[in-house]
């Protein structure tokens, strides 16, 4: 096959999974680290690849949370989100809809308001110095249990407090003995307040997970997903509504949900028709990036430039972006990838 990772890096693209945190590049947690010595993680960005190989999915957990530890000001969280949109920027990242969850950092002291001026300060900033679009989706921390869920609601619900940039609310961390259901009144009240529904499930656990996701959370879209394939007809609800999965691949190897990637069920979930998008969850943990996940993916599903082109425009229709802005990325995309197959 052609290699498709000159035109992957070129290309304008949407990111839709992605974590803040997560998304800390290693010299970033390292000078986080630095900044904060009583943490465990290292402040050598070298040792950092050791540190984030994860045995199992509730391994990496505990990693990523000593790693939400390291962010203790407002300045860290303002750090943080610029420098994490400029990774963006380097990738042709051109709209990325980052999942916050800011419960881990009002519940270590950080001033609500002052946490919420720090990231739209970013967010603006970013912007304005690199054309890359922020949009926030606020999620509970599942592990943290429904104390969680109702500071997270009322920090996305509150108009005082409501950031610009929030568009979503969403619900993340372990799947296993935390069921979807029990988190109906607070996507309730999120969605009434006009933000949309994007909850992680069928990652670790089964399709049933999923199914509870869609018929209490009212999801639009479905972080990983993976294990849907695995239900027939819960492959055909998500094709005919349109409900887009957030594909990780690489991440679902890093965590064990998934034990190769040659086994991954990406190509399944396109046979049968559902709206597949790409996304790195927590790239420099996973050691990947953005463009790397599309390689990933062109190589499992067997694309080529137009291919990988059309991969891209998923990800933009399936986004909350509005209409005119998904617009002039799926123009972009065209115009782009038209002007490298004319060379």
């Amino acid at each position: 096959m052609t290699d498709l990772r000159p035109f992957i890096a070129g290309l304008p693209k949407a990111e839709l999974h992605v974590h803040h945190v997560g998304s800390a590049s290693p010299r970033i947690v390292a000078e986080l680290a630095a900044r904060h010595p009583d943490s465990k993680v290292p402040t050598d960005p070298e040792a950092l690849a050791d540190y984030f190989t994860f045995t199992d999915f509730a391994h990496f957990i505990d990693v990523y949370l000593s790693v939400v530890d390291l962010v203790r000001t407002p300045e860290d969280v303002r750090l943080l989100t610029f420098e994490v949109a400029r990774d963006m920027a380097r990738q042709n990242i051109r709209y990325a809809e980052l999942t916050v969850t800011p419960y881990s950092s009002t519940s270590r002291g950080i001033d609500e308001r002052a946490f919420m001026a720090a990231i739209e300060d970013a967010r603006k900033a970013a912007e304005a110095e690199f054309g890359t679009i922020l949009r926030w989706c606020f999620d509970i921390p599942g592990e943290a249990g429904l104390v969680s869920a109702e500071e997270t609601a009322r920090l996305a619900t509150t108009d005082a407090l409501r950031p610009e940039g929030l568009v979503s609310f969403g619900l993340g961390g372990p799947e296993i003995g935390v069921p979807r259901p029990q988190f109906k009144p607070y996507f309730d009240r999120a969605r009434a307040a006009g933000l949309r529904s994007v909850p992680h499930a069928g990652e670790t656990t089964g399709p049933q997970t999923v199914w509870d996701a869609i018929r209490d959370l009212g999801a639009e879209r479905i972080g990983h997903g993976t294990t849907s394939v695995q239900d027939p007809a819960l492959l055909a609800h998500l094709a005919e509504h349109r409900i887009a999965l957030e594909v990780c691949p690489t991440s679902n190897i890093a965590t064990r949900a998934v034990a190769t990637l040659d086994e991954h069920p990406i190509r399944r979930m396109v046979e049968a028709g559902v709206l597949v998008t790409v996304n790195s969850d927590d790239p420099p943990m996973f050691g990947t990036d953005l463009n790397n996940e599309y390689a990933v993916a062109a190589r499992l599903l067997g694309l080529d430039e137009r291919g990988v082109a059309a991969l891209a425009k998923n990800a933009v229709e399936a986004s909350f972006l509005d209409a005119p802005g998904k617009a002039v990325i799926a123009a972009e995309i065209d115009a782009y990838t038209d002007g490298w197959l004319a060379r």
